[in-house]
């Protein structure tokens, strides 16, 4: 048994690495850790503490060593050869220097004391089991629109609830797929293979949470695993999106405006394939993030690429709700790449839960009709009819948004919660269209919570690279 003990002060660096040998024939590695919790003054963070493990391939930026990660969700963890911790890799225990990793999230101001304990095992090693991914397609219904939720935290992180659990909750929310996204491992790839199946399509990733935001690495190859130790002024974002497209994957800032410490992005948009513009329960964090997507609709306007918004639940345990919000994205079938191809184009819109069904296109006085995502391609002058048909909606009204602004409000849908709404334009005097279906105005922060939002859809001709142009 190894002892390691130590100090963080205010201001240290955002990871420290503690050695420790392993010998030939351990078949055991077992890790406990704790730290001080004294008492801080209203409004200053206390102490915090993440740890993970690195073997003897080293603690480079990159991972080769990476070993498994969980945050502050546990104060011990396991691994051997044939099983570990949920959030840990099983394999050899190669004889050399291994490293725990900790990260000293938040310091309070007297410091951050922890004491580590290693305990090893002798004994003969196990098989380490050969990994069963999920199927990279279900049945589906051929091309139709497909729900889903790409932000989810099992136990492999710190949720608490297991991919099962997260399956059953999926289809019980209406959803067609999901996305495997826990905190800077892939521990749990392996272990959706039992939870999808012909009804339910498991895309594989993870939330890359770094100090200064976090990213969805959404559908990415089986075992994949991304690093997140670096900070917007290190420079190496580009390289790990481009490392997470290489990989199949999606890069997809989660929560750009989120207030907890370390959560709201500061890496910029120009790598980014969709941004999650609604997370959980809609809040003022929302109306930021909305706000800000649509400010970037105007700046690009359909002329180039534009950046497509995506909505997911980030649900780690109860109460938390999966498929609130989901995306509803149009695609051809059913399969890995049907899906990322709908996200990436932007032909999709988010709603609350599976009551909620949008029908969203402009047409032209020439039969000429575009949706969700599409382009109408138009003279300037001509005039357009915009539609929306909702349904699952009760006592919530549509707004109508072009890059002039909020430029309609309907009245309230009837209890039943469906209509049909209309508004002409053209294209010189709108570059895009989307819709907002939001529920009446409640008491609280939040004036009328959002029930659905669709991506734009843009007006008149267009030059090349859009929409979603190759990177």
């Amino acid at each position: 048994m190894t002892t390691l003990r130590g100090t963080f002060a205010p201001g240290s660096p955002d990871f420290a690495y503690l050695p420790f040998e392993v010998p030939a024939g351990t078949a055991e590695l077992k890790v406990t850790y704790t730290y001080d919790k004294p008492p801080v003054p209203p409004g200053t963070p206390g102490n915090a503490l993440d740890i993970g493990l690195f073997d003897p391939r080293g603690t480079e930026v990159g991972g080769r060593g990476f070993r498994g990660w969980s945050g502050g969700a546990r104060s011990e963890f396991f691994v051997r050869a044939d099983a570990a911790t949920p959030g840990y890799l099983p394999g050899p225990l190669t004889p050399g220097t291994w490293h725990i990793a900790l990260g000293p999230y938040t310091v309070a101001p007297q410091g951050l004391a922890y004491e580590v304990t290693v305990t090893l095992t002798e004994g003969a090693a196990g098989t380490t089991p050969e990994p069963v991914y999920p199927p990279g397609r279900a049945r589906g219904r051929g091309r139709d629109w497909y729900r889903g939720d790409c932000h989810l935290h099992s136990w492999h992180s710190d949720g608490r609830r297991t991919p099962a659990e997260i399956a059953a909750l999926a289809r019980a929310a209406g959803l067609d797929f999901v996305n495997s996204s826990d905190h800077n491992t892939n521990a749990a790839h392996p272990h959706w293979a039992d939870a999808a199946g012909d009804d339910l399509l498991v895309l594989l990733g993870e939330e890359v949470t770094t100090r200064n935001g976090h990213v969805l690495a959404l559908g990415t190859d089986p075992g994949t695993f991304v690093d997140w130790r670096y900070r917007a002024r290190d420079g190496r974002w580009a390289h790990f999106a481009r490392a997470i497209r290489r990989a199949g994957g999606l890069v997809v800032p989660a929560h750009p405006h989120g207030d907890c410490v370390g959560c709201s992005w500061r890496f910029g948009f120009a790598e980014a394939d969709a941004v999650e513009v609604w997370n959980g329960v809609w809040t003022p964090d929302e109306e930021l993030a909305l706000a800000g997507w649509d400010a970037r609709l105007v700046a690009a306007r359909g002329e180039r690429a534009w950046l497509p918004a995506m909505g997911n639940s980030d649900a780690h345990r109860d109460p938390d709700v999966v498929g609130l919000p989901q995306t509803v994205v149009l695609a051809d079938a059913l399969t890995r790449e049907a899906i990322q191809e709908g996200l990436r184009a932007g032909r999709s819109y988010v709603a609350e839960s599976r009551h909620v069904s949008l029908d969203f296109s402009v047409t032209a006085a020439g039969g000429e009709r575009a949706g969700i995502g599409e382009r109408l391609a138009v003279a300037p002058g001509t005039p357009v009819t915009v539609r929306l048909e909702v349904s699952g909606a009760p006592r919530c009204a549509v707004r109508f948004l072009t890059d002039q602004g909020l430029v309609f409000t309907g009245e309230p849908l009837p209890g039943s919660g469906t209509g049909t709404v209309e508004w002409r334009t053209s294209p010189a005097r709108a570059a895009y269209v989307r819709a907002e279906v939001r529920h009446e105005t409640a008491p609280g922060p939040v004036p009328g919570a959002m029930a659905a939002f669709t991506n734009p859809v843009f007006l008149g001709a267009v030059s090349g690279g859009w929409p979603g142009a190759a990177r």
